[in-house]
């Protein structure tokens, strides 16, 4: 069994896409989760420049060093947790970060920092600002009832938050909806 780290997987398409290639390229995949494939047997250096190849032109890559794959599993666990689990928006970051990682948050913290030029908080509220952008977009919720889905602690903060990162009201964005969002990956 091996496991092959992934970067730019970033919702269940990209899931599918990767499993799509696996199969074209006969590679058996005992499981696929964001970021992350988990192969029957390992492969060879030819097989995996192969398959590099392949999912590079996909707009994917494969990570071979330890502090690019501490990166890219931080950037799926908040992707995961702000677009994904609706339910356990009230739970705090940096725990759920020392649980799936197994790493110390400083630790988490510091490398992120280092390598991507931000901060895991900035990155996190960026996230959730894109989720707040396609809740707008989808019209079905109010903005109070997204502010308490995404464990704001109020519209004004939410708002406030919104405006500092895209440079508009949430009723302003909500006008000219189209062609503000971002795909995750660029997020």
């Amino acid at each position: 069994m091996a496991t092959l780290f992934i970067k730019n997987m970033v919702c269940n398409r990209c899931i599918m896409v990767v499993q799509n290639e696996m199969d074209k390229n006969g590679i058996a995949v005992k499981n696929i989760k964001l970021g992350e494939l988990t192969l029957e047997k390992e492969l060879s250096g030819e097989e995996k420049k192969v398959l590099d190849k392949a999912l590079t032109q996909l707009g994917f890559e494969i990570i071979d060093d330890k502090k690019s794959r501490i990166i890219e599993q931080i950037k799926n666990v908040i992707i995961d947790q702000v677009h994904y689990h609706d339910d356990d928006a009230k739970t705090n970051l940096s725990d759920v970060l020392i649980s799936k990682l197994h790493h110390d948050y400083n630790y988490l913290s510091n490398l992120f920092s280092e390598v991507e030029g931000t901060t895991i908080e900035k990155y996190f509220i960026a996230q959730k600002i894109e989720k707040v952008k396609e809740l707008l977009v989808y019209d079905e919720l109010s903005l109070s009832e997204i502010a308490f889905r995404l464990n704001y602690s109020s519209v004004a903060y939410l708002s406030n938050q919104f405006k500092k990162v895209t440079g508009l009201t949430p009723s302003h964005f909500k006008q000219i909806k189209h062609d503000k969002r971002k795909p995750l990956d660029e997020v």
